[in-house]
């Protein structure tokens, strides 16, 4: 018998808030990673430790704006 999943997951809503000009390789393709390439872009995204990696890696670009 399978488990069902009752709770829902958690979701974050990232903004980005920084330029990736002038930026390393790494963190550019950190922001496409996560669905973000414009300035003042919102993406939802689901709360993993791997979302929560990627944000800290760009932290400066980006903007965590609500938890749900």
């Amino acid at each position: 018998m399978a488990k069902k999943a009752t709770a829902a997951k958690k979701t974050l809503v990232v903004e980005q808030i920084g330029s990736p000009i002038r930026r390393p390789e790494v963190q550019r393709k950190t922001l496409i990673g996560l669905g973000l390439n414009k300035m003042h872009k919102t993406r939802e995204l689901e709360d993993t430790p791997a979302v929560r990696g990627m944000i800290a890696k760009v932290s400066h670009l980006v903007r965590v704006v609500e938890e749900k």
